[in-house]
C-alpha cells in the first residue's frame, strides 16, 4: 500500500503505540488521522501536539469508547465527513486488567470486533468501498508466550486469530480489506508495567522477566506497523520485539481450506 494520500483511524491513540502509529503515518504521508481515545483529556493535548508538528487540516480528536458500539460508529462517520474516505484502521485500543477481565474483553477482543466489522462496512469491496488495510493489534502474549496475566492473554490470542480467520480467502476474496495483525513484545506502555505488576503479586521477581527482554519504545512498533500496511499479505500476523527489525510468524497448516 502506498501511504501517500490515504486517511487513517487510529484506537487507543492518544498515548504509546496508539500515538506513535499516527504520528508515523503522518510522517509516512497520510492524508489524514483520527485520534480515538476515551481519554478526552490525553487526546486532546495528542491531538494538539500532533497539530503543531502536521497541520490541523491533518489531524482529528474523537473521543471514543471502543466498547460502545455508537461511539465507534460516530467515529468511523466523522472522519469520513472530515477527511472524505477512510482507507487504514488501526484497531489498537487495549488494557491489561484481569481484576476485571469482563471490561478487559470488551475492549481487548469485542473492541477488535468492532473497529475491524465497521472497517469492512466502509471499505469493503462487496460493500460498494474500495478497499484498505486493518492492523489489529494483539501482542506476543497472544502467540502462546505465557504470563502472569491469563485473561489479558487469552484475549491477545483471539484477536491473532480472528485476524487470520477473517482472512479467509474466500471472504478476503469478497470484502478485499487486507487485515493484519501486529503483536509487539515488550514495550514502553502501561501495559509493560501491568504484566510486571502481575508478576510482583504472584511472589515473582520482576527483575528477572526484565533481564530477559529489551524494552523497546512505541515508535519501533508503529515503524513496524508502517512496515507491515506497505508489505504484509492479508492475514499474516507479524512480531515487533527486541528492538529488531518486525518479522512474519510462520504457522503450520494443520488443515488446507
Amino acid at each position: 500500500m502506498d501511504l501517500h494520500g490515504k486517511v487513517a483511524l487510529v484506537t487507543g491513540a492518544a498515548h504509546g503505540i496508539g500515538l506513535a502509529t499516527a504520528e508515523q503515518l503522518l510522517k509516512n504521508g497520510v492524508k489524514g488521522v483520527a485520534i480515538c481515545d476515551i481519554d478526552y483529556k490525553k487526546g486532546e493535548d495528542a491531538a494538539a501536539s500532533v497539530i503543531k508538528e502536521y497541520g490541523k487540516d491533518r489531524v482529528i480528536f474523537i473521543k471514543t469508547d471502543v466498547t460502545k458500539s455508537n461511539d465507534l460508529k460516530e467515529a468511523f462517520k466523522e472522519t469520513e465527513e472530515t477527511f472524505g474516505t477512510i482507507d487504514i484502521v488501526v484497531n489498537n485500543a487495549g488494557i491489561i486488567d484481569d481484576d476485571h477481565w469482563e471490561t478487559e474483553v470488551e475492549i481487548n477482543a469485542k473492541g477488535v470486533v468492532r473497529g475491524t466489522e465497521l472497517a469492512l462496512k466502509y471499505m469493503g469491496k462487496d460493500r460498494g468501498g474500495k478497499g484498505g488495510a486493518v492492523v489489529n493489534v494483539a501482542s506476543v502474549a497472544g502467540l502462546g508466550k505465557n504470563s502472569a496475566c491469563p485473561v489479558y492473554d487469552g484475549t491477545k490470542s483471539f484477536v491473532v486469530g480472528y485476524s487470520r480467520s477473517i482472512s479467509f480467502p474466500p471472504l478476503y476474496k469478497s470484502h478485499g480489506v487486507r487485515i493484519l495483525c501486529m503483536c509487539p513484545g515488550f514495550t514502553d506502555t502501561p501495559i509493560a508495567a501491568g504484566v510486571l505488576d502481575a508478576y510482583e503479586k504472584l511472589n515473582f521477581d520482576k527483575q528477572k522477566i526484565l533481564s530477559n527482554v529489551t524494552m523497546q519504545q512505541p515508535d519501533h512498533v508503529a515503524e513496524g506497523i508502517v512496515h507491515i500496511l506497505r508489505e504484509g499479505e492479508p492475514g499474516t500476523v507479524w512480531v515487533s520485539d527486541r528492538c529488531e527489525p518486525v518479522y512474519q510468524v510462520n504457522f503450520p497448516e494443520l488443515v488446507k481450506p
